[in-house]
């Protein structure tokens, strides 16, 4: 079989100084794999955002829908998606709301979420707003604990929404996670150089693709550290690698690029 040739531009890049504008036009426009930041919150905020989730209302994926036990807090958008491909707006703004109320009585100081995303911002030049449907800001900021691993899938709001959720326009998408507790083994998150094709369909497996999906494709691995960061284009195929009798927590939301050059972000 002929030696498959490999793209120089799909590497990893660490960033012990933090995020800057170009590691983020490079994840928009696809010509860098992942940006890690090390000790992105220090020890005392991760045991703190950990203790926390003691606190916080969390509930389980439905495992018809996720066939690995996914423990999260917070609303994500795609589990209120009808099956037309729109969003059952009453139940998630119930529960947005509610998550709402539930972390702001969490009183955690400093606030990941705001402390993050002021860095992204930061970062970018502007603050990042939260994206809006009918004017109200949607939710952002989950809290996941992954232990037996996420399915090879993809993530795009455009796909997922085709009849377009948001007020705001989008052209890109990243995916921020920080860690707040890790395992000893495995965790690892690993993405690919490919893209979603029609032709992946025959691979659909659940939410996600089988392996066969990204045969041949080149791929990274990164393994979570306590307090980093890692922020890639979920436009590429990704997994999570199990870590059985250890804890994988992360907080989690989405950016987006929009049509006028702000960033948004919601879960």
């Amino acid at each position: 079989m002929p030696r498959t040739a490999l793209d120089p531009l799909f590497t990893p890049t660490d960033a012990p100084g933090g995020f800057t504008e170009r590691h983020l036009a490079h994840l928009i426009g696809a010509t860098a794999a992942a940006v890690t930041v090390p000790r992105f919150l220090d020890e005392q905020t991760c045991a703190d955002t950990l203790a926390a989730l003691e606190r916080l209302p969390t509930a389980a994926y439905d495992l018809e829908r996720v066939p690995t036990p996914i423990v999260r807090f917070g609303p994500s958008l795609n589990d209120y998606r009808t099956a037309a491909g729109g969003l059952d707006a009453e139940r998630y703004w119930r529960d947005a709301e509610a998550a709402r109320v539930s972390w702001q009585r969490a009183r955690l100081r400093p606030d990941p979420v705001a402390l993050s995303l002021a860095r992204l911002g930061t970062a970018w030049g502007s603050a990042i707003s939260p994206a809006t449907i009918g004017g109200r800001p949607v939710f952002a900021g989950t809290l996941r604990e992954i232990n037996e691993g996420a399915l090879l899938h993809y993530d795009d709001v455009r796909r997922e929404f085709p009849c377009r959720l948001f007020d705001q326009e989008t052209v890109a998408q990243l995916a921020f996670n920080v860690w707040a507790a890790v395992p000893e083994t495995g965790g690892a998150t690993t993405l690919w150089r490919h893209r979603w094709d029609p032709a992946d369909e025959q691979h659909r497996y659940s939410y996600g693709y089988r392996s066969k999906t990204v045969e041949h494709c080149q791929q990274v691995s990164l393994r979570p550290q306590l307090g980093g960061a890692l922020l890639f284009n979920p436009a590429h195929f990704h997994e999570v690698q199990a870590n059985p009798g250890q804890r994988r927590i992360a907080l989690a939301y989405f950016l987006a690029l929009t049509t006028t050059g702000q960033l948004i972000t919601w879960s």
